[in-house]
């Protein structure tokens, strides 16, 4: 796949867990201060403690970072964060949702989740990204986007601090890239902007 294949895209999901603000971190420095396109994160977290995502990921990101707050409209060139404990959906509008559904993948917010409901409301321009973890969230979810004829990405499990979550992925179906984190940070400057450039 090419990357212009990604001139299409609407919406960017991204999951990770261990090893993941790290990655974040590179990725979210990556974006184009014009984006147009949404992007939405859950990343496992401790479930006790208030999240320091948002202040963490603004300080190295040129768009708004924010939490995603329950039926909030969603804006473009936006990177939402899962908050801690409750699940992230998309539906259509679309608005952002927050459940506290049962855990899946014994992680709550799930990326799985996040994965599949973002697949239902953007299809074909979803972009979804499997980053370093030590567990197999996001890998149904990332199958899921591909048979709604999104764009997949995942860490090259050789480069990533825990490489199950990216092998998961790409276990369970195909994925349009596996590459090192600068190459996805590559890939999400190509990204369309508001300027249409």
């Amino acid at each position: 796949m090419s990357p212009e294949s990604l001139q299409r895209v609407e919406a960017v999901v991204v999951g990770a867990s261990a090893g993941g603000v790290e990655a974040l971190s590179t990725l979210l420095a990556a974006l184009p201060a014009a984006l147009r396109a949404p992007l939405f994160i859950v990343l496992h977290l401790p479930q006790q403690r208030p999240s320091l995502l948002v202040e963490l990921f603004q300080a190295k990101c040129a768009v708004p970072v924010q939490e995603a707050q329950d039926k909030d409209p969603v804006e473009a060139g936006t990177v939402y964060v899962a908050p801690p404990d409750y699940h992230l959906l998309l539906e259509q509008g679309p608005q952002l949702a927050l459940s506290v559904d049962s855990p899946v993948n014994f992680s709550r917010p799930s990326i799985d989740v996040l994965f599949e409901s973002a697949a239902d409301v953007y299809g074909a321009g979803l972009l979804g990204i499997v980053l370093t973890g030590g567990s197999s969230d996001g890998a149904i979810g990332l199958e899921t986007i591909h048979r709604s004829g999104g764009i997949t990405a995942v860490q090259d499990p050789a480069t990533a601090l825990a490489p199950t979550m990216p092998a998961a992925a790409m276990k369970q179906s195909p994925v349009d890239w596996v590459l090192p984190l600068d190459r996805i940070a590559d890939l999400l400057r190509t990204l369309r902007t508001r300027n249409g450039l």
